[in-house]
């Protein structure tokens, strides 16, 4: 079983031993939304399957939405009728990717890990690691699923945390806010997407394109402790809480974390987005 990462010639090899196994192209694009859908008609890993990040892993009708922000996350019951509707059940080993660095196939992996699913991997390197390995690629429309099967919800494996409880416990050393966006967006100099720009006051900044090498590839997970050990700066890595503008980026620094042998910590999937704008809240900039 793979549960953190996974790399092109490991899933290879599960295919080519005939591990019921799933793959899941997340490829994104926050600034311009509508190329999602091409991305995957146009080059994708064959047999893979697609998950929308506004469509699929995020959902816009209140009424199922677990969170606020720009991408609330959908109720668990919803996700996996979803996956269940893609074929998916839980005896399967699950990869998510994406091509774009690792940006957003985390979204999937850890609302997957929300669901109780351990066996699901995030593809290291992405698409580009997998071309560059020789894997087959497929285009074209998405072949419709045969047949559905129940995907069965189990106890979380990860942490979701709402605004309420970060908002309690701002200030108290039993929280650790770590903010995944940019430094300019942290600081407040620019907001491409929200209507106030700075950040949750105390909260640190570690932008999740940190977490990566140039290819793409999270970084060793020697290096990623010795880099989040200045980060935390003695601060317990058990009191962390991860947000970026709504809950989509933050997931890298969460897997680095763990890659750096940490441990799992929470996600605060509202992220800026939702604390912004819910009054009464507090925002700092600089």
């Amino acid at each position: 079983m793979y549960n953190l990462l996974i790399t092109a010639a490991q899933l290879q090899a599960l295919q080519a031993q005939g591990t019921p196994c799933a793959v899941l192209d997340c490829s994104f694009d926050l600034m311009k939304p509508e190329l999602a859908d091409g991305f995957f008609v146009s080059e994708r890993i064959a047999g893979a399957l697609p998950a929308h990040l506004d469509k699929d892993l995020s959902t816009h009708q209140p009424g199922q939405a677990v969170n606020g922000g720009r991408h609330p996350l959908p109720q668990r019951e919803i996700v996996a009728q979803w996956l269940g509707g893609l074929g998916i059940h839980n005896g399967m080993q699950i990869v998510v990717y994406d091509r774009n660095n690792g940006h957003y196939c985390g979204r999937l992996w850890w609302m997957l890990k929300w669901l109780g699913h351990d066996a699901v991997a995030v593809l290291d390197g992405g698409l580009q690691a997998w071309k560059d390995a020789g894997g087959a690629l497929a285009s074209g429309p998405a072949t419709p699923v045969s047949s559905p099967a129940r995907f069965e919800l189990k106890a979380p494996l990860r942490q979701l945390v709402l605004t309420d409880t970060v908002s309690a416990a701002l200030g108290q050393a039993t929280q650790t806010v770590v903010d995944a966006r940019a430094g300019a967006r942290y600081r407040g100099e620019v907001e491409p997407l929200d209507p106030v720009a700075g950040h949750i006051p105390g909260a640190l900044n570690r932008p999740f394109t940190e977490n990566f090498t140039e290819d793409g590839r999270f970084k060793s997970p020697e290096q990623l402790k010795a880099e989040w050990r200045q980060v935390l700066a003695g601060r317990p890595a058990s009191s962390v809480v991860h947000h970026c503008g709504s809950g989509v980026t933050a997931v890298p620094n969460l897997i680095a974390m763990e890659l750096a042998g940490f441990g799992p910590t929470a996600l605060y999937a509202g992220s800026w987005s939702e604390w912004c704008r819910t009054p009464g809240l507090p925002c700092a900039q600089g």
